[in-house]
């Protein structure tokens, strides 16, 4: 008799670990330890974040969508918040990177990435999975680190091909919701990002700027 059925725990450890498995593998937003996306966090909980205040909350609203951290690190810069607090800050809070398509500017404001850490990150591209870029960090540093700089990116996801356990690893910041993995899924085929600004623009039209936010996430293969 199989140990599977003598000891049926088992069999419900196996499932559970397996699907853990599949879903970590799937995910393309790198997994998140508590870092807050400043497009949809809420006004009370940036201002809580030293040196935030209230006035810099409601500038950073008033700037929505944040489309890079160049961005943010501007207007943070522009309100006389100092490079070593900015840095202090991005531990807490930040604008996901492009995996395939960010900017040297962009990676080498994650915290503790330099020059080596970007060359080693830029080596992998075109990212489909975070494996290659878990090997590729880990390489140039630790496995640690590999871990740590993950929740700062993302691998784009790809119109006509996502699984839902894609999408799933995006819930948090407000894209892989129960509506946008309908109407995502009901408009395919996509052929063309006018198609993709037409159709979910319609769900966005009392907050255009949310339309761009979600754009910067998904890609359509040629």
């Amino acid at each position: 008799m199989s140990s599977t059925r003598r000891f049926p725990h088992v069999a419900v450890a196996t499932a559970v670990a397996s699907l853990l498995m599949t879903n970590t593998a799937s995910a393309q937003l790198g997994k998140q330890a508590g870092l807050i996306e400043p497009n949809v966090a809420a006004d009370s909980t940036l201002a809580a974040l030293p040196p935030l205040n209230a006035d810099i909350a409601a500038a950073l609203k008033a700037a929505r969508p944040i489309l890079s951290v160049v961005d943010l690190d501007g207007l943070l810069g522009g309100k006389g918040i100092a490079k070593p607090q900015r840095t202090e800050l991005y531990k807490k809070v930040f604008v996901h990177v492009d995996l395939n398509r960010g900017t040297d500017a962009e990676f080498l404001l994650i915290p503790g990435v330099d020059a080596k850490l970007l060359a080693a990150i830029k080596t992998g591209r075109p990212y489909k999975t975070f494996a290659p870029f878990t090997a590729a960090v880990t390489k140039a540093s630790n496995a640690a680190e590999a871990t740590r700089i993950e929740q700062y990116v993302f691998i784009p996801v790809e119109l006509n091909t996502w699984t839902p356990d894609i999408m799933d690893s995006f819930a948090s910041i407000g894209v892989g919701t129960r509506q946008w993995k309908r109407e995502f899924e009901e408009y395919r085929p996509w052929t063309s990002m006018e198609q993709f600004e037409r159709e979910i623009g319609k769900y966005v039209r009392s907050r255009p700027t949310e339309l761009k936010r979600l754009a910067r996430y998904v890609y359509i293969a040629k």
